[in-house]
């Protein structure tokens, strides 16, 4: 994913300074999706502007710009929504240190274990919460968006990531079970 992606799709759900658009990240893709800064946002926006996939549709106060998508913006957006997921290397630091478990001692593992199953459920209790946010605004007639689907998908990864890690410390405990009950069938 590129940050023009990111804004395009920002920019196509309503209209936004860059100010805005580095509160939104902040607010909703930071922590889970992307990460952007005003430092990285503004010059971005300042090349699709060039480009011709945004553009000023308003000015705001003191001078700052409010920017829209364009149709070619739009067809940018909608053929990067289609392209395959391989287009881009992945990176995912979970599964990297899933790969990297093996260079830890076992009471590492165990640690790691438990610190990731505490983390991630932490993130499903705050995305249940917004979840259930969304749902009561849904249910008082706003509209929430697509951002609830967004939500969800965040909810049961972390649900995902909290039950492995969970699922890790079981296998250690039946190993070292195991391994106890061997070491005791083997003396006299």
């Amino acid at each position: 994913m590129s940050l023009r992606h990111a804004l395009l799709g920002l920019l196509a759900d309503t209209p936004q300074n860059g100010y805005d658009l580095a509160k939104r990240f902040e607010r909703t893709l930071s922590s889970h999706a992307w990460n952007a800064g005003h430092s990285q946002i503004y010059p971005e926006l300042k090349r699709m502007l060039t480009d011709g996939l945004i553009e000023v549709v308003d000015e705001g106060s003191r001078g700052s710009k409010v920017y829209g998508v364009t149709g070619p913006g739009r067809e940018e957006l909608r053929r990067w929504m289609f392209s395959p997921l391989g287009e881009t290397p992945p990176r995912n630091e979970f599964v990297l240190r899933l790969f990297l478990l093996s260079s830890l001692d076992l009471p590492d593992v165990r640690v790691l274990a438990e610190q990731m199953a505490g983390e991630s459920d932490a993130e499903v209790t705050e995305l249940d919460d917004a979840v259930k946010q969304m749902d009561e605004a849904a249910a008082a007639g706003h509209a929430v968006g697509y951002s609830r689907f967004a939500a969800e998908f965040g909810r049961r990864y972390y649900a995902l990531q909290r039950d492995w890690a969970r699922w890790v410390i079981e296998q250690l405990e039946a190993d070292a079970d195991a391994e106890t009950d061997a070491g005791a069938e083997t003396r006299p």
